[in-house]
């Protein structure tokens, strides 16, 4: 277990060095996919690597991903990939994007890995086995009330027309501190236990493959809008378990 999840390591480093070389230069060309979603030539090139370093690895397996869509269709593995989770924090010069690798086994994710290239830091787990931050073991943090809290999340209007004003005072208001550093990197802030709480309201699958089995083995929680212990879902949720019963009751309400 722990030589896959080394090597996913590797992988998304190779994958970052190749980001790297267009991060913060002039004359990047952003193109506007049809979902309004924007995409640069660091995105493919990045996916492309990942993608071809899987396929040469194991051919056999299916390989989803944001840029390529899906490939494969034998086998009871799944490779997830994000070349960039974080593209507009790409576009304007800020270091929180990340590679995002997950590995799919019978319809469960049983490894995730999110590296940041400008911070050269990196988040890996494998279930069973432990959640790793830049090679040391990592948990969430340990604090008990929403009141006490630091809480992210990456979109606030989005945050706050999906939540009922009831939740958004009791968990966003009424928080120690409210910060907006987001997409995959919120999530890993929590699965070090330098965050506690993130709200991701509109996700897709390669947003948060690799996300609930990092938030989990580091012993957290992860799961959806309405409460349900999944990444399978267009939301996501990261906390610790204390919390975790106090906001899926917020939720419910």
């Amino acid at each position: 277990m722990n030589d896959l999840r080394e090597w996913m390591e590797e992988l998304a480093r190779g994958a970052g060095a190749i980001t790297l070389k267009y991060f913060n230069k002039p004359g990047l060309e952003i193109i506007t996919k049809s979902d309004a979603t924007p995409v640069t030539r660091a995105d493919r090139e990045s996916e492309e690597y990942l993608r071809g370093r899987i396929r040469t690895q194991f051919p056999n397996d299916k390989i989803l991903g944001e840029e390529f869509g899906e490939e494969g269709t034998d086998g009871a593995r799944r490779w997830i990939l994000d070349p960039i989770d974080g593209t507009k924090s790409f576009i304007h010069g800020v270091p929180l994007y990340g590679v995002m690798v997950a590995l799919e086994e019978s319809g469960s994710i049983t490894h995730g890995c999110v590296y940041f290239p400008p911070l050269n830091e990196i988040v890996s787990a494998a279930r069973s086995h432990g959640c790793y931050w830049n090679g040391e073991r990592c948990q969430v943090s340990e604090t008990a009330r929403v009141q006490d809290s630091l809480v992210l999340t990456t979109n606030f209007p989005r945050l706050e027309s999906t939540l009922t004003p009831k939740a958004f005072e009791r968990l966003v208001k009424n928080a120690k501190a409210v910060r907006g550093w987001g997409d995959c990197y919120g999530h890993c802030l929590v699965a070090t236990g330098r965050a506690d709480l993130m709200l991701d309201p509109k996700v897709a699958l390669w947003d948060t493959a690799p996300l609930g089995v990092i938030v989990e083995e580091a012993g957290g929680r992860a799961f959806d809008f309405s409460g349900e212990d999944t990444v399978y879902s267009p939301s996501l949720i990261s906390t610790n378990s204390i919390l975790a019963a106090e906001i899926k009751e917020q939720l419910r309400a």
